[in-house]
């Protein structure tokens, strides 16, 4: 009888878990609110990020230099910190509330910037047309109403970006096979989301703000903005909530200084077996099998006479003595930063798309035919972006599900594999660039041109629709390797810091920015007075911007180089599991022996 009833019980049990896991995890159910919120919050913040250059400059009366020197601390701070709104969510918050938070403030950045172009009084008067008007240039209070909106701004995107993936990932159930697939299709998902908005945006929003009216052109964005809000809201009963466990980053610091204190200590032959074990049982963590790389730190849970331990199986003092798992927590984010050097390498190509392919189209015929009508420059990022867009459904839909037959993989390819794809592409990418310049100036200098452009030179007789190859091989570079970078990061990171792992991926795309200045500055310098004259001067026509582009498909060859050795030497979180019954069958066989 008590077998039976105990039976009994233990199927009521796995009833109960199957129920709730259905409860709990509704995937793809809750997606039409998260990736609803995230299509219009991302309408909202790029429809009125992608013209403010403009906005500054013609609204706000402001230099040119005045104008990029603000986008760009802009830039940069919103980047770097979402690296506060990862830890903030990670350690007090959680991601549901921050994303809350979060949006709601992003609605009142882009509504304090709108209300800059509605209101009269929060703007300066325009300029005349005349070259001897005088501009008059905003007042401390205008500047200081505008800034607020940029630091509403910043705190949204300090929240949503690194919460917004690992949110959506959070509703599916990472242990069944649904669940693992609809993991997989969110990220490509997420990205074609991103991808149209910019499209929107580029094109519809910024059409209305230059050609209709700025209080209507950014009055859109928030509207949009105010819809995101509404969605994200609206789904609250169906989300997965996971619960901020304390500060992650307090865990890592104790694991690199109880093994700086413990330095001295010889570490054992059989570490998997004699080092301190110990698993909170309020942890979300996923339990991690040992792993043989970074064994410096192994040290910190050798168990001395003189560490305690707690009837419950703790550590008494966290500071003198470290669980195996804090340690394996640790080493996953130590090998994730080879990886991440990677990234920030290979993003280099898309600055440039981003920023001297304009300048190419610039001084290229952007006339369509025999029509009236020329393609702004700016515009042709549009290809970088179809690409991206285009592949993604064919990659998810079609591709995928023919690779994983024959690969025995979710996604088709691995993670790194997938990356390694984006980066050799992104060699192509630039190889592809610096022949279309080398033609483009070829031409500008031996054949008739098509007029001047404003402080620059000749434009070109090649047609501009030559640049489309290398936006579109860009926007392959990041259909492979962005998408899978944040996967990577997702997936590698301990459960407790997945949104600090998603602000890694924004953090790469800052640094590529700053190496990418750093890198113009320091060719400017170097060839200005070379004999071969200067690489990027503001007329392309008397550079060799072509030379640049070698110059970083060469770091690109290196960079693919040394992504192959990290890969091969990467080892993904829990795949050390195999090693580990390797090793425990062999000390059985020697038991067994003796």
């Amino acid at each position: 009888m008590e077998k039976n009833d105990r039976g009994t019980m233990e199927n009521n049990e796995k009833a109960v878990t199957t129920e709730e896991t259905k409860i709990n995890y509704r995937g793809w159910k809750s997606m039409p609110f998260i990736i609803g919120n995230e299509t219009f919050e991302k309408l909202g913040a790029i429809g009125t990020l992608s013209n403010l250059l403009i906005y500054l400059t013609g609204v706000f009366n402001m230099k040119s230099i005045t104008a990029a020197l603000i986008i760009n601390i802009f830039n940069g701070t919103t980047n770097f910190a979402t690296l506060l709104g990862a830890f903030i969510s990670d350690t007090y918050f959680g991601r549901y509330k921050t994303l809350g938070l979060a949006t709601i403030a992003s609605f009142m950045g882009l509504l304090a910037i709108q209300l800059t172009a509605a209101i009269k009084k929060l703007h300066p008067p325009h300029c005349g047309s005349g070259q001897n008007d005088t501009c008059t240039g905003p007042t401390t209070g205008q500047m200081a109403f505008l800034l607020t909106g940029f630091g509403m701004l910043i705190g949204g995107a300090a929240g949503i970006r690194p919460c917004n993936l690992a949110f959506g990932a959070d509703q599916f159930n990472p242990e069944t096979e649904s669940g693992k697939k609809g993991i997989n299709s969110f990220f490509n998902w997420y990205f074609f989301t991103f991808t149209f908005a910019q499209l929107v945006s580029l094109t519809l929003i910024v059409y209305v703000q230059s050609n209709v009216s700025w209080a209507i052109g950014l009055g859109i964005p928030a509207i949009l903005m105010l819809i995101s809000c509404a969605l994200f809201f609206m789904g609250s009963k169906m989300y997965v909530k996971v619960k901020a466990t304390g500060s992650p980053v307090t865990s890592v610091a104790q694991v690199i200084v109880v093994a700086t204190k413990k330095r001295q200590l010889k570490l054992p032959e059989q570490p998997w077996l004699s080092l301190f074990k110990y698993m909170p049982p309020s942890s979300i963590n996923s339990k991690l099998p040992y792993s043989d790389q970074f064994r410096f730190l192994d040290k910190a849970a050798i168990v001395t006479p003189q560490d305690q331990i707690n009837p419950d199986g703790s550590a008494t003092d966290p500071w003198k003595l470290c669980s195996m798992q804090q340690v394996e927590e640790v080493k996953c984010l130590l090998r994730v930063i080879p990886i991440w050097v990677a990234a920030i390498l290979y993003h280099l190509v898309i600055v440039q798309q981003n920023t001297y392919a304009v300048f190419q189209a610039v001084q290229s015929n952007r006339q369509l035919g025999n029509i009236n009508f020329k393609i702004p420059p700016a515009s042709y990022i549009v290809f970088m972006m179809l690409s991206l867009t285009i592949w993604i459904p064919i990659y998810d839909r079609i591709l995928v599900p023919f690779l994983r037959r024959i690969t025995g993989k979710e996604g088709g390819f691995t993670i790194l594999q997938r990356m390694g794809m984006g980066i050799f592409i992104s060699i192509l990418t630039m190889l592809v660039s610096a022949l279309v310049e080398e033609r483009r100036r070829t031409i500008a200098l031996t054949r008739p041109n098509m007029g001047i452009a404003p402080r620059r030179g000749a434009i070109s007789s090649m047609p501009g629709l030559w640049l489309i190859p290398q936006l579109m091989l860009a926007g392959l570079v990041e259909a492979f390797a962005s998408v899978a970078q944040v996967e990577f990061y997702y997936k590698q990171f301990p459960e407790n810091m997945r949104s600090i792992g998603g602000s890694l991926f924004f953090c790469g795309i800052g640094f590529s920015s700053y190496l990418s200045s750093l890198m113009i500055s320091i060719i400017h310098r170097t060839t200005e007075g070379a004999a071969s004259g200067n690489w990027l001067p503001e007329d392309l026509n008397k550079g060799r911007l072509d030379y640049f582009y070698y110059t970083i498909a060469a770091i690109e060859v290196l960079n693919f180089c040394y992504f192959l050795v990290c890969a091969k030497w990467y080892k993904y979180k829990g795949a050390c599991k195999d090693t580990l019954q390797d090793n425990l069958g062999s000390i059985q066989l020697e038991k067994t022996a003796v």
